[in-house]
C-alpha cells in the first residue's frame, strides 16, 4: 500500500467486527488502503488471520482477533488488546452479522436469540469498547450496519428484519447520547449484495430479479459499502450524525 487511498485515515485505529469474508473484509481492506491501522475480528480465526495477513503484506497495517462478538468478555477482551497495542480505538465498525431468511413460522428460538445476541447485542458492546478506549478530545465515530429491510418489509426476513430496526433505532439514540461525548454513530444500509454469506440464500435466478428491481439495475459490490464506510470515518463526514446511509442502488427511495 505504496499510496494512501482517498479519504486519508492516517492515523485512525479501526475495530471491525465480521471482518473475515463479505462486506466486514472489504471494509477492512479499503480502510487499511487509507491509512488507518485495522483490528479484523471474526469468530472465524483463520479467517482474520488470512485477512491481516493480505494486509499487512500490501503495506497496510493490521491485527488479528478471533472474537465472538456476542460474548460480551471476548468483545472487549480484544478490544483492550488492540487498544494496548496501537494506543487507542478512534472508530469501531459493527457489521457482524448472522443471515437467516425464513417464514416466521419456522424461527426457532435459538435462531432468533443468536441473531439478536450478533447483531443487537453486538452492536452494543462495540459502543461500550469504543468508549472504554477512545482519545475524548480526538473524538471517536461507529458505524454500524443497517439494511433497507428495517423499512420496508421483505417476505421471510422477520429476523433479520427486527435485527435490523432494531441497529437502525440503536444508531439514532447512540447519536443524540453520544454527540455531546464526541462520537459520533451513523449506519450503512447496504442493498443486495452477493456476499460469500449470502450467496448460498439466493440463486442466480433470484440475483437476476433483485438487479432489475433496484432502479440503477445492478447489484451491490462489497467495495460499494467499503467506500461509504471510509467516507462516514473521514473528516469529510466530521458533522455527520445519526444518519442511515443507504447503499442500497436506490431500492429504500423506490419503496
Amino acid at each position: 500500500m505504496s499510496a494512501t487511498a482517498y479519504p486519508d485515515l492516517s492515523g485512525q485505529r479501526v475495530f471491525i467486527t465480521g471482518a473475515a469474508r463479505g462486506l466486514g473484509r472489504s471494509v477492512a481492506e479499503k480502510l487499511a488502503r487509507c491509512g488507518a491501522t485495522v483490528a479484523v475480528t471474526d469468530v472465524d480465526a483463520g479467517g482474520s488471520d488470512e485477512v491481516a495477513r493480505g494486509i499487512c503484506a500490501a503495506g497496510g497495517a493490521a491485527l488479528a482477533y478471533a472474537v465472538d462478538v456476542a460474548v460480551r468478555e471476548q468483545f472487549m477482551q480484544a478490544a483492550a488488546r488492540f487498544a494496548e497495542a496501537c494506543g487507542r480505538i478512534d472508530a469501531v465498525v459493527n457489521n457482524a452479522m448472522l443471515l437467516r431468511y425464513e417464514p416466521v413460522e419456522k424461527i426457532t428460538p435459538e435462531t432468533l436469540d443468536r441473531m439478536t445476541a450478533i447483531g443487537i447485542n453486538g452492536s452494543v458492546w462495540g459502543a461500550q469498547a469504543l468508549l472504554a478506549h477512545y482519545d475524548a478530545e480526538r473524538g471517536g465515530a461507529i458505524v454500524n450496519m443497517a439494511s433497507p429491510v428495517a423499512e420496508k418489509g421483505f417476505p421471510n426476513t422477520a429476523a433479520y428484519s427486527l435485527v435490523k430496526g432494531a441497529i437502525v433505532t440503536l444508531t439514532k439514540v447512540l447519536a443524540a447520547e453520544l454527540g455531546p461525548r464526541n462520537v459520533r454513530v451513523n449506519a450503512i444500509a447496504p442493498g443486495s449484495v452477493p456476499t460469500p454469506g449470502a450467496v448460498g440464500l439466493n440463486d442466480a435466478a433470484e440475483y437476476a430479479r433483485r438487479a432489475r428491481s433496484i432502479p440503477l439495475r445492478r447489484l451491490g459490490r462489497e467495495e460499494d459499502n467499503a467506500e461509504a464506510c471510509a467516507f462516514l470515518l473521514s473528516s469529510a463526514a466530521s458533522f455527520i450524525n445519526g444518519e442511515i446511509l443507504h447503499v442500497d442502488g436506490g431500492i429504500a427511495a423506490a419503496g
